[in-house]
């Protein structure tokens, strides 16, 4: 598709007419017109609103999808899977679990390896394969390449240890020390927790990504404690096999 046919699909998709789209985005409804005729296409500023506003990569804008995976992981990317940047744009080089809002979340290799291997362990790879090929593959990627010139242990690792520190200093009855915490996107931890009253409440932003792990019970079972945290607040939870029956231990501010 050409970048006229593709702003014109995703305006009626949004349900927007042309001067609804010209407010959002700063311009006159004779520019959106233009751009839909292909006339003209938008500059690299409207290019970005345009990618903020509708979700997608400038790259989708253009018509001009290309094979993409994170700097940082290595994973295949997709618009839907893209990090975002501090003012909210999707960022075209690393996903939601490596980049968040204008941050990278990973400063230690091996932390990404130990999160990484379990996924792939559970699409075929043994958990030594797996292992060998992200130390294989994650130094050819342009994060690890420039990680020293982007300042090595950066303030995400400083967040990280203090809320480790926080988080046990919780003293839950049955819950591991926590020793490590991973990117996790809002949308596969975003539980509804049962309140009193028969009211079930989220707690997350499906699009936000947070720090979190699961711990096995020291009390044997087979339930889970689920953390997740950030700057702002932090959660700990039960639940049984894939995510059943959740119960909310700890929910706070900080």
């Amino acid at each position: 598709m050409n970048t006229k046919d593709i702003i014109l699909e995703l305006r009626t998709r949004n349900g927007l007419s042309q001067d609804e789209l010209a407010e959002k985005v700063f311009v006159t409804r004779q520019a959106v017109s233009r751009w839909e005729t292909g006339e003209t296409v938008p500059n690299t500023e409207t290019l970005k609103l345009l990618s903020k506003l509708f979700d997608v990569s400038i790259d989708a804008l253009l018509g001009e999808p290309r094979p993409r995976i994170c700097q940082c992981c290595g994973m295949p990317l997709e618009d839907s899977l893209l990090g975002r940047n501090q003012d909210g744009t999707p960022n075209e080089d690393y996903c939601q679990w490596c980049y968040a809002d204008g941050t990278y979340t990973y400063s230690d290799m091996d932390d990404l390896i130990a999160a990484c291997v379990p996924h792939m362990a559970s699409q075929g790879f043994s958990e030594e394969a797996a292992r060998m090929y992200m130390k294989s593959m994650l130094p050819k990627l342009d994060y690890w390449r420039h990680f020293e010139e982007r300042g090595g242990q950066g303030s995400m690792e400083k967040l990280k240890k203090q809320l480790i520190e926080d988080i046990n200093a919780l003293q839950i009855p049955g819950m591991p020390k926590l020793e490590r915490l991973n990117a996790l996107v809002g949308s596969y931890v975003n539980l509804a927790y049962p309140l009193p009253g028969g009211v079930s409440v989220k707690f997350l932003d499906d699009r936000a990504t947070y720090l979190g792990n699961q711990l096995k019970s020291t009390a044997g079972g087979d339930r889970c404690f689920g953390v997740l945290a950030n700057a702002e607040f932090l959660l700990v939870c039960t639940y049984g096999a894939e995510g059943a029956d959740p119960e909310l231990l700890v929910y706070k501010k900080r």
